[in-house]
């Protein structure tokens, strides 16, 4: 009898997301939950799925880490694989929120519009808006990641980007600068000499008006993923994909653009752990290189 693909959802979360189930279920496999999941508990249940099938069946297990926390995501994939060894390994994804991903997706298409007129991500300064939030903030790693000089914006002065700023450099050993985006006058100055804008705030909440855009002599590029209107950045379309923002030097990629990239990226992910023979383990970092290979 052939053995069912079995994908063990594990978050934080007091719920698991919906979006993510069904992903998982559309790439074929058949799911169990698990919520309010600490990250002490994650060797026992990494063990516990793994010792339940021959050493062959082992890599038909998968262990999808979800939530909203991407530095915990990382932290209980990192449990997950310590408590693994030859020859019992099972697959781990991590994809916080669908974060990793998203985020992944985005700098992807940034990255294409700025090699379409010549530019590069590497060596750019971009400024990253919502970057409180679990999309932003991994939105901003990667783009350090692929060279780019990432400034995070903050909307207000609780102090919570500066100190994720101070996270992230000793976590991912990359440069970051916080700058202050409280006031008109602020985020203009944070924003003026970016090339490229990643707006990642919450649904409905607008963080770039099209009066803060003319402000920024160098910008190429702004990405958006709200959807919900107010969008995020005014002017750029939910459908845009490259659109020229009126009145400026730049275009603009939205959320629908961004979010089919995502979606491609998740999906294939998922289809790799499926069908694959040998274990896998995925998370930011692959989740871009897969973006960038759709997107291109």
């Amino acid at each position: 009898m052939t053995k069912p693909r079995i994908l063990h959802f594990v978050t934080p979360l007091a719920n698991v997301s919906p979006f993510d189930v069904n992903m998982a279920a559309d790439a074929g496999f058949t799911i169990a939950s698990y919520t309010h999941v600490g990250l002490n508990e994650v060797t026992a249940l990494t063990q516990d799925a793994m010792f339940s099938r021959p050493p062959p069946d082992a890599p038909k297990t998968c262990l999808f880490i979800g939530g909203r926390d991407a530095a915990l995501a990382l932290d209980m994939m990192a449990a997950a694989k310590a408590a693994m060894f030859p020859p019992f390994q099972i697959s781990v994804f991590a994809d916080p929120s669908g974060a990793f991903t998203t985020a992944g997706a985005m700098v992807a298409c940034v990255e294409r519009h700025l090699k379409a007129i010549g530019a590069s991500i590497s060596g750019a300064r971009v400024g990253v808006l919502g970057a409180k939030g679990v999309v932003g903030g991994i939105t901003g790693v990667i783009a350090a990641e692929a060279g780019a000089d990432v400034v995070l914006i903050a909307h207000d002065k609780s102090g919570i980007v500066e100190r994720k700023v101070a996270e992230f450099e000793t976590r991912f050993k990359r440069r970051f600068v916080a700058a202050d985006g409280s006031t008109d006058a602020a985020k203009r100055k944070a924003i003026g000499d970016c090339v490229a804008i990643f707006s990642a705030g919450r649904a409905g909440v607008r963080t770039l008006s099209h009066a803060d855009l003319v402000h920024a002599n160098r910008l190429l590029v702004v990405a958006d993923i709200n959807a919900v209107p107010p969008l995020g950045v005014e002017g750029v379309d939910v459908m845009a994909d490259g659109a020229e923002i009126v009145g400026t030097k730049s275009v603009g990629i939205g959320a629908f653009a961004i979010g089919n990239i995502k979606f491609k990226t998740q999906h294939e992910l998922l289809k790799r752990i499926h069908d694959a023979a040998k274990a896998q383990y995925f998370d930011y970092r692959d989740a871009y290189q897969v973006a960038r290979e759709i997107a291109s």
